[in-house]
């Protein structure tokens, strides 16, 4: 489910109790307030904004860089997530335009506790934010995170004429670029 009128400019309902949005986002209390978040995670090199005592705050200082290494922040970001679930509280992830940092990492934690392929995991977050698009080390990051996981990878870099890809994103090059 998305949250209405929200899912492009900020904030997308991945689960009953995960959202994913942007630093705007993020820094909106009166967000925090409605969908009742009790712990906001931060992939950007921002110190991030303040919150209401009973918000916990997570940083994770990353870079949208494809030589950053964010799956180092796999495994303590998805068991944090999962931490909040099982307390019936709810996480805000959210990187500077809730579009790659931010990205992986509810991908990471959908293949790790949804046990979710990277390729449905993908499927299911993209539906509820059409804007995602984690950058090509993220994507290189989560296949070898997923192959850790689940012994097996559903999605594989492939070249393109704009560079290293992940293959999901093949059709829409053809689209794009003119052979």
């Amino acid at each position: 489910m998305s949250v209405p009128g929200t899912r492009l400019s900020g904030l997308g309902q991945v689960t009953d109790y995960l959202y994913i949005g942007s630093g705007r986002t993020a820094k909106d209390s009166s967000v925090i307030s409605r969908f009742n978040i009790s712990c906001v995670i931060t992939a950007t090199r921002d110190p991030g904004g303040v919150w209401p005592p009973h918000v916990e705050h997570v940083r994770v200082p990353v870079a949208d860089s494809p030589d950053t290494q964010l799956g180092g922040h796999f495994d303590a970001v998805a068991d944090k997530i999962e931490r909040v679930r099982a307390e019936r509280g709810r996480v805000l992830v959210h990187c500077s335009a809730g579009v790659s940092r931010s990205a992986a990492l509810c991908l990471a934690y959908l293949v790790k506790y949804r046990h979710m392929s990277l390729l449905d995991a993908h499927g299911l977050l993209k539906a509820r934010r059409p804007i995602i698009r984690p950058n090509w080390g993220f994507w290189q990051q989560l296949i070898e995170y997923e192959l850790k996981i689940r012994g097996t990878t559903s999605v594989r870099m492939v070249t393109s004429p704009v560079g290293r890809i992940p293959d999901l994103y093949e059709n829409e090059m053809k689209d794009l670029v003119p052979l």
